[in-house]
């Protein structure tokens, strides 16, 4: 490699220049010691802003997480709770649904229809024609009639399902229906 053989000429005189590391007012190394103070000083202050900035943002974020939270939790609860009274009436029409009709069953859904209209007279019960074979059969003693042969008629309906019955009056009808005692449940329940 070359020496370098040429000389520099700048368009101005230099100021300030000391080729041995002194300075006029003091040491180049303190100089430099103090901005490296001062960059750390801001670098930390811009550092802090930031974290600061990012720690409401985070804060906001939890809020409304939380908010959201508290919207949400009942409306679930709300949910799972119509959800298990549905399961629950499901279930209940299931297993009654598979009983099989007894004169027990059926002779008590009938008085506990006549008892919503005692006093009243001509009073006809229809029931399931299967229902009234049965009662029929097993010689019921809701069937006899000798002591009030005006008041009381039996007639078959297919308009009644199995394990059910129609009391009708003059005044109205009661409906003791199973899907009608289901139906009554159901909107009692979800009210």
């Amino acid at each position: 490699m070359k020496p370098w053989s040429e000389t520099i000429k700048l368009p101005a005189k230099l100021r300030d220049v000391v080729l041995d590391g002194k300075r006029s007012g003091g040491s180049l190394r303190a100089s430099w010691q103090s901005g490296y103070e001062q960059g750390r000083i801001d670098g930390e202050k811009a550092l802090g802003e930031q974290l600061m900035k990012q720690r409401n943002e985070l804060h906001e974020l939890v809020q409304g997480t939380l908010n959201s939270l508290r919207q949400t939790v009942p409306q679930v609860v709300r949910d799972t709770e119509n959800m298990l009274v549905s399961l629950a009436l499901e279930v209940a029409r299931k297993l009654v649904s598979d009983m099989p009709f007894s004169v027990p069953m059926v002779e008590a859904a009938v008085r506990d229809a006549l008892g919503h209209v005692e006093g009243s007279s001509q009073v006809t019960v229809r029931l399931h024609p299967s229902d009234l074979e049965l009662l029929q059969s097993a010689g019921s003693p809701l069937l006899s009639t000798a002591d009030h042969p005006n008041e009381f008629r039996f007639l078959s309906s297919t308009d009644v399902t199995r394990g059910g019955c129609l009391v009708e009056t003059r005044f109205g009808t009661v409906d003791s229906r199973r899907e009608t005692k289901f139906d009554l449940i159901k909107q009692s329940l979800t009210e």
